[in-house]
Order: structure tokens, then sequence, then C-alpha cells
């Protein structure tokens, strides 16, 4: 397997190999992968500097140098954490290790301060690295400002205390000066109108209070006494490292009215009222910066209708439009009066109350949950119940991060709405840190399990119900823990792509079950695997390669093969689905889109991706009993038919849902009532 590409660059100071194997063996069970190097000589440690490393653990002594002298050579030109391994646990030794500029000292027998350590330097390090790399970015960008604002169209200046510190050419010339410095030593408010003047200081003193942007339309005057209407738009901003403030200046030549118009059409939702997602998160952004500066906290509210997808299908986009817009009603009756309402996607609503504490929120969202329950919305000459669920994070002096808080209150009433709606969750700190220390422990065990080739592989065989004699089974990939218990799929999943796991957990599935399947063809049968990829082999243009170059070594024909995409993942990556499919054709592999069904408009994506089979989504396994989802059944595999593609329905759990099928026409089927997963392809496909 391929080394992880965040593995650790380890640096090793001891003359026992022994010794340097065990720290490696330390960190790999504490789920790091490495990729470690021994010192072994004065000239080796410095040859070894030619590369980039991410840590150093050393021993006190060793026979070439000690710990201290390789600090300090390691120190004079990089950036490595370097942590002393002690015999001796007291605080003259960690004290003179800190004192020779190490991260820190541990006990060599303390293995679990050993890997907590670690883990807080490589973070460490991570920041600095982030922070230079911020830091370079930052000057390039000043630099591009800076040509930005001198070439400028518009009238800009920055202003301290009153005075001028920049202005660009545009502003110069709009006062009729010709010269920067000419307005160096001119105060702003002497270009404002005499009659303005006191108006002008009037909004600067409120401005100053409330620091935030703001805008206010007066008369200016050039350097000829020319008097002009202009419109000012305050920011804070920073000048060569100095607070002060953006003037940006338009001359007035449009109707005010209209102009304000045209600033309500571009922050409000049209269907709502509300304001919409993009200005709302640009308000974000200033919230932010007042809870560093000022710790103000504020809380943060999502929203989201339970089932609306549901809803939508059967009231219609212009129906679930009403409910909507009369939602937005009730939430504006709700909320204080100083909360910032949006919509913010297509089934949910944001709201932002400055000033007060998650707590305090939440328990005033109780009784628009009873209230919103309780309504009856109308929509098309029908009435609508619906319910919501709600998440609330805060932002604030130690969470200021405005992306951070608004996916925090989303994955919260996501979870809420899994658990049946109609409730809240409130972020909680310490289960944030149970979360992280369990993904944390999820992503450890998958690296593990890779290294190891430790991953249980099961086969669900899919069956025709027209005469198809060939063998089908659909491959599943399991993890197991430490006490052989199954990690749920969703968490496994999304740990896996979280950490960049996903895309070899993809190619050690597909090597896993090419090997599997060669074997079991080379006994006499006509066997094809269907295999799932992520959305992150959707992404990789060399799978496909690999892929070819595996199936020649194996001797496999590729239309054994057939790769499933989720519907979601290939609607995300459409671009990288069509690639991939086209290519997969090419070398005569076949592909399935599965979870097909739930979109508005799910045949829209036929359109682009050449699929040989289509896996209808679960929810219409489940709902056989409906006659109106077995009515929709049947127009879809129709539909389908139509397009040439095959079928295939799967969580066939009951007997009783076998003539159904069989009537809509379904190609495949497969589920546990034929024969649930199991670690072998032993289905008897001949007494079907």
């Amino acid at each position: 397997m391929a080394i992880d590409a965040h593995a650790i660059r380890l640096l090793i100071l001891d003359d026992s190999q022994n010794n340097a194997e065990r720290l490696v063996s330390i960190l790999r069970n504490a789920g790091h992968a490495t990729r470690a190097h021994r010192v072994s000589s004065l000239e080796d440690l410095q040859e070894s500097l030619q590369q980039t490393w991410d840590l150093c653990l050393a021993c006190p002594e060793t026979s070439f140098m000690s710990a201290q002298e390789a600090c300090l050579i390691i120190s004079q030109s990089h950036d490595v954490p370097f942590i002393l391994l002690s015999e001796q646990d007291n605080l003259d030794t960690r004290s003179d290790a800190l004192r020779s500029g190490m991260q820190d000292c541990v006990p060599g027998t303390a293995d679990a301060l050993l890997t907590m350590v670690v883990k807080r330097e490589l973070t460490n390090l991570a920041a600095r690295r982030q922070r230079r790399i911020a830091e370079q970015s930052l000057r390039e960008t000043e630099k591009r400002c800076q040509l930005l604002l001198d070439s400028s169209v518009d009238a800009i200046a920055y202003v301290l205390d009153g005075m001028h510190i920049y202005a660009n050419r545009s502003y110069i010339r709009l006062f009729g000066y010709d010269d920067a410095d000419d307005l160096a030593a001119e105060p702003m408010v002497g270009l404002i109108a005499a009659k303005d003047q006191n108006n002008f200081k009037d909004f600067l003193r409120h401005y100053a209070s409330r620091s935030e942007q703001s805008e206010m339309r007066c008369t200016a005057m050039d350097s000829d006494g020319k008097e002009f209407p202009i419109m000012l738009s305050f920011s804070p901003a920073n000048y060569d490292g100095e607070p002060c403030t953006q003037v940006v200046i338009r001359a007035e030549t449009a109707s005010a009215e209209f102009e304000e118009k045209l600033k309500a059409m571009a922050s409000h939702d049209l269907v709502t009222g509300l304001y919409n997602r993009s200005w709302f998160q640009e308000q974000l952004e200033g919230i932010s910066e007042q809870a560093v500066r000022n710790s103000q906290p504020s809380t943060l509210v999502y929203i989201s209708i339970d089932t609306f997808s549901a809803l939508q299908a059967d009231i219609g986009i212009g129906g679930s439009d009403l409910v909507l817009a009369d939602l937005a009603q009730i939430l504006r009756r709700a909320v204080p009066e100083n909360t910032l309402l949006a919509r913010f996607s297509d089934d949910a609503c944001s709201a932002l109350i400055e000033g007060k504490e998650p707590e305090t929120v939440a328990a005033q969202l109780p009784a628009l949950l009873k209230q919103i329950e309780s309504n009856l919305f109308e929509a098309n000459g029908r009435t609508v119940q619906i319910t919501v669920s709600i998440g609330v994070s805060s932002i604030s002096e130690t969470n200021p991060e405005p992306t951070q808080a608004i996916e925090r209150a989303h994955r919260l009433a996501e979870q809420v709405s899994q658990a049946g709606g109609n409730a809240i969750k409130v972020f909680n700190p310490l289960e944030e840190l149970e979360h992280m220390a369990n993904r944390g422990n999820i992503i450890a065990l998958i690296r593990h399990t890779l290294e190891t080739n430790a991953f249980n592989l099961q086969f669900q065989p899919v069956i025709s119900l027209r005469g198809d004699n060939s063998e089908h089974y659909e491959a599943f990939l399991r993890l197991l823990n430490n006490q052989g218990e199954e990690v749920p799929l969703v968490e496994f999943q999304s740990a896996a792509l979280e950490s960049g796991l996903a895309m070899d957990i993809d190619r050690w599935l597909i090597g896993r079950a090419v090997n599997l399947l060669a074997q079991h063809r080379s006994k006499g049968a006509d066997t094809r695997l269907i295999l799932n990829l992520s959305s992150a082999s959707l992404q990789d243009p060399e799978i496909v390669k690999w892929i070819s170059t595996l199936l020649k070594e194996s001797r496999l024909p590729a239309d054994a093969l057939i790769f499933q995409f989720n519907d979601a993942d290939a609607n995300n990556y459409l671009k990288h689905a069509k690639v991939l499919a086209e290519s997969l054709h090419s070398i005569h592999s076949r592909i399935s889109l599965s979870h097909f069904g739930g979109a508005l408009n799910p045949y829209t994506i036929l359109k682009h991706l050449p699929v040989d089979y289509v896996k209808i989504d679960e929810s219409f396994s489940r709902d056989l009993s409906d006659a109106d989802t077995v009515e929709q059944l049947k127009e879809m595999v129709a539909t389908l038919h139509n397009q040439g593609k095959l079928t295939i329905v799967s969580c066939v759990n009951s007997a009783i849902m076998m003539p159904t099928l069989w009537q809509a026409g379904v190609n495949y089927i497969q589920g546990n009532y034929l024969q649930p997963p199991s670690d072998s392809m032993s289905y008897n496909f001949s007494s079907e």
C-alpha cells in the first residue's frame, strides 16, 4: 500500500535500532503512519536536514552527539519539534530541555504521554506552517491590493484621526488636487461643504462608537470651492499596520431611492422577503470581528424544515414556496427585533441574535417549535402542517469562525432531523470534543486496517427477474473495531473522506475484489461484481489507468466489474463523474448509478452519464404498500427501460414484494430475503 500522504516524517536520535522501532510502533498504534529515519552520525544528520522533517525524538546522549547539540543544529535552519526522551522524570531535566530550545521532555517509558505530546506538537507545527504560508500570501495580497488601490476608478482614501494617510489617484483628482502630498495636511472634514460639516462630524462620532460599515450622503467641495453631492462609505481597515478607516467616495449620479431599491433586491430573498444567504454570511464576518475585539458573543440558529423533499414532491415547488413565505412571517414575529433573519437554503432559514448566549436563546425556542407545528399552512388550496429541526451554535471569542458556526448549527439540525425532527439541539463543546475524539479514533482505525489489510469484504447476490443466468454480486466493505463490532457506515465513510483516506480505501476494495473475483471465475463461473466508489475516486484522474493495469495483471475481463456511483456524489462532481464513466466504458467496464429517484428531476443526470445500470432508491422498496409509490416505480422503470438502462431494486426483505417488482418490470433485485451479505460468493443462482 502507498504511504499515507499525511505520514509523519520522523527523525530519531538513538543508538539502538530496537528503541527506534519501538518509537515507530508507538506512533503507528496511535494512528500515525510514519516515514522514519534513525540518525547514525553527525554527517548523517546534516545530510538528512536537506529534506523536510516533522518531528525529532531523541535520547539524551548518543555515541556521536548529545540531544542538546542536535537540537542546536536542527533549530538553526529548520522548524522541527524536538522532544527529549529522558530516563529521569524531574523538573530540572525538563527545564534544561526547554531552555535548550526543545519543545518538551517525556519519560522514555510514558508511551501514552508521548503520543499526546506528539499530537500537540504536530498540531502546533501545522499551525506555524499555515501561518507562514498565510503571511506570505498576505504580503503578496497587500502588494496586489496596493496596485488595485492605486489604479482603482473609485475614489479611495485611508483616514486616521480625521487626517489622510493615503489617497489614490481617483480620490486626488475628484477633489481637484495634483499630488497626494497636497492632502497630507488636509483634514477630511475640510473636503466637506460647510453646510454639511456638523452632520459629518456627528456621523463620525457615531461611527467611531459602532466600528461597523456605514454610509452617508453629503455635499463635498473641491480645491476650487465647487460643491458636488457624494456618497461616503466607511469601513474599518488597516494600512501599513495601523488601524484606520477606509473611505470610498462615489459621486451621486443616480436616484438615491432607486439605488436603495437595488441594494434591497441584492440582499433579500424574493420568496420569503428575508435576507439572502450571501448577505447573511457577509454580516457574520463583522459579528465575528466584534466577538474577538469586544468579547461579545452571538448566537446562530439554523432552522430546517423536516422531510422537505417529500413536502415539495407532494405540493410542488410553488406550494413549498408559499409554505416558506408563511414560515418567514412566523419567524419575524417570534424572534427579537435585533435578529438577522435569512433564507439560508431551499429548506432552511437562519437567524443571528447578537449579544446573546446560546443557552438564553435556546430557552425561547420550544415555543417557536410548538407555534410552527400547530400552524396550518395554506398552499395551492391545500392545508399543510410542518415541523422543523433547529441547531444552535455560537460565535464567540473562543469560537469566532463564522463558517464553523454555520457548519455546527447545520450538523446539529441534521442530527435532530435524522432522529425524527421537531426538536432543538444546542452545540455542546464537550460533545464536540467527544465527537472529534471518536472521529480521530475511527480515522486511526481506518489507517491501521488499511496497513494490516483487515477490512471485511462481503458479497450480496443481485438476482435477475428476467431470466438472465449470469451471476451478479455487490461487494460491501465493513470496518470492524477492536471489539469486532461494525463501525456504522455513515461514520466510516465521512471519516474516510475527511481524512483523505477514501481513495486508498476504494483502491483496496478494487484490488481485493479483483483478486477474489479472478479466483472465483477460474472455477468456470460467469460472475460480475458491483463495486461502490466514493466521491474521492470520482475526482481521481489516475484511477482508470490503475484499474486497467490491475485487470491485465489478473487476466480478468473489464466487463466483469460494474463500478457504482452514488447519485448525490455524481451530481456534486458531474464533470468528474462523466469523464470517469466514459473512461471506464472505454476499457469496457460497466457503470451503475445508485440511490436513483430522490432528486426533483432525477433523469437529468442520465443525459450526462453513460450508465448501464440504475439502482432505484431504497425509499421505493420501503413504501411498496402504497399504491402511489408502486405507480411511481412502474413509471420510473418504464422510463429507464426506454433509455436502455437495466434497473435494480434493493432492500427486498420479504416475499410479498416479489410480485409487485416483477409486474413493475424491474430487471434485478437484491435483499436479505434472498440472502444477506456474506463472506463468500456462494449463492446458488441456478435455483432461481
